[in-house]
């Protein structure tokens, strides 16, 4: 029977679009460590996804989003963590600006890459978007 003390996470992945191309950084230090992942974290009380989606994107690279809109969602357990997330996939346009490192200690560095050449291993929540065959829409 499961625990009902112990609550699942609400996370958002920010596909950060640039024409055919996503944004991913290789993960540092925290569950998924040299795991390739978009930008994100955890959406905060009161916090809409889309305003989380900015906050994280803004912290994490520097870069302001254009457009947000929803996107789809997985449902992880990291069995090993003893963590459970649901991730809420957000989709956003970045038109201009190159990302930073703004966070060396959570991120080994990003990078403008295409959907279909994805760098492997990939964190958790976006491998199963991946596997589920979900594709981003095409971009400005």
């Amino acid at each position: 029977m499961p625990d009902a003390s112990r609550r699942p996470h609400v996370g958002v992945g920010v596909i950060v679009m640039r024409g055919a191309q996503v944004l991913l950084g290789q993960r540092l230090g925290a569950h998924g460590a040299h795991s390739w992942a978009l930008p994100g974290g955890h959406l905060e009380f009161g916090e809409s996804p889309a305003d989380c989606a900015r906050r994280e994107v803004a912290e994490e690279t520097g870069l302001a989003l254009a457009a947000v809109r929803p996107g789809p969602y997985t449902n992880t357990v990291f069995e090993a963590e003893g963590l459970h997330y649901i991730t809420l996939f957000m989709l956003a346009d970045c038109l201009q600006g190159e990302p930073q490192r703004l966070e060396p200690h959570k991120c080994a560095g990003w990078h403008w890459v295409a959907w279909q050449a994805l760098p492997q291993p990939l964190f958790a929540p976006l491998q199963q978007l991946v596997d589920s065959g979900w594709m981003p829409p095409a971009g400005p």
